[in-house]
């Protein structure tokens, strides 16, 4: 029990560079979707090909082998590129490179979601915006928009807690700087003292689990105010039947 509560205390720092990880790559990756969602839908071909080319490329291949390509790019370009600039401890340490490929990947991934939450707007919504004599993006503000993020919800809900468990292979993949360790790599350390694979590995996933729950929790509360002019279905109440 002592063991337990030692990696409990062990781990707790470490689980705030999973959730920077997450969090610097949320927003980002969010705004990056949403034009690449708009890029797939738009009938212009240059922008179209470039929009799907992108997300199938990145939907197509594994992040762990993304992480080793963007890291190895970056590290060619350092003698002749990062380091006259002054920046090559800038963009090859893990807390920038980390969250850059992880907004790149989740970024093709919530497109696709956009993507098909756009096409699944109610087309007589968009024409009565028309005959109402809404402009292009008056029609995006008030009516697709607003569709477009509640059938997607659900989903993109899903998608920042796959994000967020992704962030286990950041320092798996890149270089560790320093005391600068993940839940992971933390986990890992611990069990090179004592092979106790019982005990560090479950505390790590009790950690991924409680974020998690909060993750789900908090974008619950975003998605019943999305949801909050539709009227609440009732509870379910288990009513046995003593007597028939």
């Amino acid at each position: 029990m002592q063991g337990l509560f030692d990696d409990l205390a062990i781990m707790a720092p470490a689980v705030l560079f999973n959730i920077y990880f997450a969090a610097a790559s949320i927003p980002i990756g969010f705004l990056l979707a949403i034009f690449l969602a708009l890029g797939k839908a738009s009938s212009n071909p240059l922008i179209n090909r470039l929009s799907r080319g992108y997300i199938y490329a990145f939907r197509g291949s594994p992040l762990f082998i993304q992480f080793f390509m963007f890291y190895s790019l970056a590290l060619s370009l350092n003698i002749s590129v990062w380091r006259p600039l002054g920046i090559s401890g800038f963009v090859l340490h893990p807390l920038f490179m980390g969250p850059l490929v992880l907004v790149l990947n989740t970024a093709a991934y919530t497109a696709e979601i956009f993507y098909g939450a756009l096409r699944a707007v109610p087309r007589g919504a968009i024409e009565a915006a028309r005959a109402y004599g809404m402009s292009r993006s008056q029609q995006f503000r008030r009516v697709v928009w607003p569709n477009l993020i509640r059938l997607a919800w659900p989903a993109y809900t899903n998608e920042v807690v796959f994000l967020f468990h992704a962030t286990a292979i950041v320092y798996f993949a890149l270089p560790v700087v320093g005391a600068q360790r993940d839940l992971m790599s933390t986990a890992k350390n611990l069990f090179e003292r004592d092979f106790n694979a019982f005990l560090h590995f479950p505390v790590a996933a009790l950690y991924f689990l409680g974020v998690s729950l909060v993750i789900f929790f908090l974008f619950g509360l975003v998605h019943k105010r999305l949801m909050r002019h539709l009227p609440v279905p009732p509870r379910l109440r288990y009513a046995p039947k003593w007597f028939r």
